[in-house]
């Protein structure tokens, strides 16, 4: 089994960061990288689609709003892995207008090394961690 966390402080409030990503069909909206989202089982799965047409379909584990996380795994992806459960939480921070997000995961690689999977996970971690900070604290579009 093998884990992942990547972590990024954003110039935003706690609340202001978990309206954004808090709700579970919420990815379209600060990850580039997932264009389509939709919501099955009453909520509490997602199908997703991601930039090359590519189907993930995920299951919400937990969820909690009062502590700004929630918990998921994966039933179908194109991963080399499997076992995958991760969790995606705002905390706060000393600064009042700084919030950490912290996405995590754990899985077991299927085919692949420890360190390839973690590598392939870090990354999408950190790069959509970076699209959720361009997304919160670009300017406004002129119109």
């Amino acid at each position: 089994m093998a884990t992942t966390t990547a972590s990024i402080d954003i110039t935003a409030s706690p609340d202001r960061v978990w309206q954004l990503i808090g709700g579970f069909d919420s990815l379209p909206d600060w990850l580039p990288y997932i264009p389509t989202s939709e919501l099955g089982e009453g909520g509490r799965l997602r199908r997703l689609e991601n930039e090359e047409g590519e189907v993930i379909v995920e299951r919400l584990e937990a969820f909690d709003n009062e502590a700004r996380t929630y918990s998921y795994s994966i039933l179908r992806a194109p991963f080399p892995v499997t076992g995958y459960r991760s969790t995606l939480t705002v905390h706060e921070t000393p600064r009042r207008d700084t919030a950490r997000v912290e996405w995590s995961g754990v899985f077991t690689p299927d085919g692949i090394s420890d360190h390839d999977a973690v590598a392939l996970f870090h990354s999408i971690y950190t790069q959509g961690l970076a699209a959720l900070n361009q997304t919160l604290t670009a300017p406004p579009a002129s119109v």
